[in-house]
């Protein structure tokens, strides 16, 4: 290969990286491990599972993600939000590595993806997943976007909860079964709070700099002890709720997280600055583990039966 190759080898895949990284894949297990627990819920309910259903739905709720991020990266720029004394990891349209411009088309694109995968979805679960997939990418939109985006205000945990838990766990089991349960909500609300948790940990890390680009999160409301303590609430309260929430099969297998949730309350008290950007990861991997014992108790119980 010539040089001249190589470099615009180089090039191309350093494009694609950083596309990538504007699209924060760390991110994505928010958006996907509530369908997952779904469809874990699904298999303990009824024994069986859609599986193309199954995988639309996951790209569908990645999709969402993606935008979501996407739009939230280009917004902010444009805001003033991502400045040099930013802790988190770095933005595409702070670092220059594409316009804002760009980084709102490739947003756009990940929407149009999710709502025409969705509209395959719609096909299955009707006008009730039509309302559902346009109220999740409205809110994608409206997360950086319009005279009071939702993350410049105090109800990003509620937007969260709502989307990143009921709405997610219940939409896609809904699309499985054609039907509701309170197992679904509960499973909804017991993911949902954990996933406030790795964005109240964002807001708290940054609590500085939103302060100055104008936001008033619920960090601010709150304060920065009492930020804390709601924190260690959002981790704990999933565990009993799994545990009296009318889940299918064995649900004792997620008493093992308790170690970890304690660990994690644990480590914000004493950390500070770049050091939360670990703690955030491992946030979102305790949503990760807490619908793996879950998936252990349903294996425990079938084994068992």
């Amino acid at each position: 290969m010539t040089p001249s190759a190589e470099r615009a080898r180089d090039s191309v895949r350093q494009h694609a990286g950083r596309w990538i990284s504007a699209a924060r894949p760390k991110t994505l297990p928010l958006a996907v491990t509530p369908v997952l627990g779904a469809l874990l819920l699904t298999m303990a309910d009824t024994g069986g599972l859609a599986p193309f259903t199954a995988l639309g739905t996951l790209l569908a709720a990645a999709g969402i993600q993606i935008g979501t991020n996407l739009h939230n990266d280009a917004l902010d720029f444009e805001r003033g939000a991502d400045t040099e004394h930013r802790l988190g990891p770095p933005r595409a349209s702070a670092q220059g590595w594409f316009t804002s411009a760009q980084v709102k088309r490739a947003a756009h694109i990940a929407f149009l993806t999710s709502f025409l995968v969705g509209l395959l979805l719609v096909l299955r679960g009707g006008w009730p997943i039509l309302l559902l997939g346009l109220a999740a990418i409205t809110a994608g939109y409206a997360y950086t976007s319009g005279p009071k985006p939702i993350a410049y205000g105090p109800y990003g945990e509620l937007y969260v909860l709502g989307f990143f838990g009921i709405a997610a766990v219940a939409g896609s089991y809904y699309l499985q079964t054609l039907s509701l349960s309170a197992g679904a909500i509960s499973l909804g609300i017991a993911l949902g709070l954990p996933a406030a948790a790795v964005l109240l940990l964002n807001n708290y890390r940054d609590f500085d700099t939103d302060r100055a680009a104008g936001r008033r999160t619920l960090c601010h409301m709150l304060g920065r002890p009492t930020a804390r303590r709601v924190y260690a609430g959002l981790l704990l309260a999933p565990i009993p709720l799994m545990l009296v929430g009318g889940l299918p099969g064995w649900t004792w297998p997620v008493l093992l997280g308790l170690p970890a949730a304690f660990w994690l309350i644990r480590r914000l008290e004493t950390g500070a600055g770049r050091a939360l950007n670990v703690l955030l990861a491992r946030t979102a991997q305790y949503q990760m583990l807490l619908v793996g014992l879950y998936g252990l108790g349903v294996l425990l119980s079938w084994v068992a039966h």
